[in-house]
């Protein structure tokens, strides 16, 4: 998960890996099961993503680069993880929240190779009450449509 900018012709994503980085949108999608991926948009982005919006998100997004990626999903600005990026560059810059916050307490852990990482990362301290924005919340946004598929 990331987000698309066009620079000097050449497109990128800005995206949490290690480190938060610009990828090469080729690249990216080279990493993806079969180099299938998915572009969402805003629903209006005509209206919304306009010269000056887009120049916001990015300045927005600066400070993340360079930044760990957050294995422990906290929601601070430390260390980032995929969709907290692009949640927080949204609603930064835009007033815009693409899906809703949740909590730990929230999710299903139930499957035993989930319980293994949460052990593995939480021990037994899982932090139920922390905010958390999933790549599924964000797909799911009504804010967003899907202009391409592949």
């Amino acid at each position: 998960m990331g987000i698309v900018y066009n620079k000097k012709g050449k497109s990128f994503v800005f995206e949490a890996v290690e480190p938060v980085k610009l990828t090469t949108l080729e690249r990216w999608i080279s990493r993806g099961v079969n180099q299938h991926f998915i572009v969402k948009r805003l629903k209006n982005a005509e209206y919304i993503l306009t010269a000056g919006a887009l120049r916001k998100m990015y300045k927005t997004g600066q400070p993340f680069k360079g930044k760990h990626y957050d294995l422990y999903f906290q929601w601070s600005d430390n260390t980032i993880y995929c969709s907290e990026l692009v949640w927080k560059i949204y609603n930064r810059a835009l007033g815009i929240k693409l899906g809703e916050l949740q909590t730990f307490k929230e999710f299903d852990f139930s499957h035993p190779i989930v319980q293994k990482k949460v052990r593995e990362r939480f021990g037994s301290n899982l932090p139920l009450d922390e905010k958390v924005i999933s790549p599924a919340r964000i797909f799911s946004s009504t804010h967003l449509k899907t202009v391409y598929e592949k």
